[in-house]
């Protein structure tokens, strides 16, 4: 069962390897990896989200962001270099907000 869904998983982002590049060897070798290793990402992700309170609405942001680009790449091409960044930027900023958010909730913190 946990195979199907690697596989089904890997199939379904497909689309978002698009959003960052149109390369057919990227876009295979990216979706052999995802089959790969993707039940162990899961349980560091699943760890992860634990930790990091904000890292799921992190995360969901930047599946919108992806899927924002991915409507408006006929008419703006969006840099490879940006798109990224503005990943990496998010996911930091969540994981950073996580952290201030948890040592505001301790007790003399």
């Amino acid at each position: 069962m946990v195979e199907t869904c690697d596989l089904v998983f890997a199939l379904d982002s497909i689309p978002a390897i698009f959003a960052v590049t149109t390369k057919p060897f990227i876009i295979f070798t990216s979706n052999v990896f995802a089959i790969l290793g993707l039940r162990s990402l899961y349980f560091v992700l699943a760890g992860a989200i634990g930790y990091f309170s904000y890292l799921k609405y992190g995360l969901s942001i930047v599946l919108i962001f992806i899927g924002f680009k991915m409507l408006v790449m006929d008419f703006i091409r969006v840099p490879i270099g940006v798109s990224l960044g503005v990943v990496a930027g998010i996911i930091a900023s969540s994981i950073a907000w996580s952290i201030i958010a948890a040592r505001l909730r301790r007790p003399g913190g």
